[in-house]
């Protein structure tokens, strides 16, 4: 006869043999395994990892320095001379230079960063380049060369 009293867990349903926090006939009575007194033997204790007992945070007791520019933007850089050493191994086609090309050659690392090309070296070969960023010196090495310069952001 089925009664409430009868109703037993399914066989492997549990794995426990003590309950705690049940009161002391679970044989874990008293203070629940958590110890007397302290912080974490109240009711909803949670301490943070980085909590060192109210002592000053070590993040705190840190002096911070210098400035930190949320909206600054940074650059994978290749020079002009770079890209004459590339465009005389006659690694690019029609002389055309962008971020997918230079990223396939190895060149540069990252697709999440944009791409500034600077100016150290020289440049001999008339090159089409197309980067998020130049600088004066390098566009005008290109130019001066016979090359196009495009930017974007």
């Amino acid at each position: 006869m089925k009664h409430i009293g009868n109703l037993k867990h399914a066989e492997g349903a549990r794995h426990k043999k003590k309950r705690i926090g049940r009161g002391p006939g679970s044989g874990y009575g008293g203070t629940s395994t958590k110890g007397h007194k302290g912080q974490q033997s109240r009711s909803g204790a949670r301490v943070h990892i980085w909590f060192e007992g109210g002592q000053m945070p070590l993040n705190r007791r840190l002096p911070k320095f210098g400035f930190f520019n949320r909206n600054r933007v940074d650059y994978q850089v290749v020079n002009v001379g770079k890209l004459q050493e590339l465009a005389e191994k006659n690694k690019f086609e029609d002389n055309k230079i962008n971020f997918d090309i230079l990223y396939n050659l190895g060149v540069i690392s990252k697709k999440t960063l944009p791409l500034k090309i600077l100016g150290n070296g020289t440049v001999s070969t008339a090159l089409k380049v197309e980067a998020h960023s130049v600088s004066a010196s390098a566009k005008q090495k290109i130019e001066t060369a016979g090359g196009t310069v495009t930017t974007h952001e």
